[in-house]
């Protein structure tokens, strides 16, 4: 991630997006359940307004610093843990629901994104849902991620790709800049 990217994501432009715009249509009419993972905190801006939402959060990254960072800062307020969503340390059906924001893009190959959702399929439980957001080809985004890693997550194959990992009832919508996919396991 470049410096500008990393910015941006902790910035208080980005807050505002997520809390007033994102988050509000990524979580219309989703049930996340008592027992929520996060994919991907990154610097944890979704996962403050998440954990007001749920009763426990549970978030995995990948990044010791950044995961160490959110541990620190949350103090409690949700489980953060080091981990690998392509191989997640967690007991099947660990998990009401399963939720990445704006991150599938940072999985440096199309094979390893499929391994995450079948990790997602995995841990949830029977009923559970998966519900995920990431942005579209732009510009901006290329920018953004100039010297770093972008695999865009093609809106048109994710929901193909996500019932071969096991998922039904698979929902797809676009807008301009982004997208969001719901599905149950």
């Amino acid at each position: 991630m470049n410096t500008i990217h990393r910015l941006l994501c902790r910035s208080g432009l980005w807050r505002r997006v997520l809390e007033e715009k994102m988050m509000p249509w990524v979580l219309d009419g989703e049930d996340m359940g008592t027992d929520l993972l996060e994919i991907g905190p990154g610097p944890g801006l979704t996962t403050d307004i998440l954990r007001r939402r749920v009763p426990r959060l549970t978030a995995i990254e990948i990044d010791s610093r950044l995961a160490a960072s959110l541990a620190a800062r949350l103090d409690g307020g949700a489980r953060v843990v080091r981990g690998d969503a392509t191989a997640m340390p967690f007991r099947a059906g660990s998990f009401s629901a399963v939720i990445s924001l704006t991150m599938l893009h940072h999985v440096p190959s199309v094979e390893l994104q499929d391994k995450l959702f079948a990790e997602a399929w995995r841990v949830l439980r029977r009923g559970g849902r998966f519900v995920a957001s990431d942005s579209r080809k732009s510009f901006t985004m290329t920018l953004l991620h100039a010297g770093g890693t972008m695999v865009l997550v093609d809106p048109e194959t994710v929901g193909g790709r996500l019932e071969r990992a096991g998922f039904r009832e698979v929902r797809v919508e676009c807008r301009e800049h982004a997208f969001k996919v719901a599905a149950v396991r």
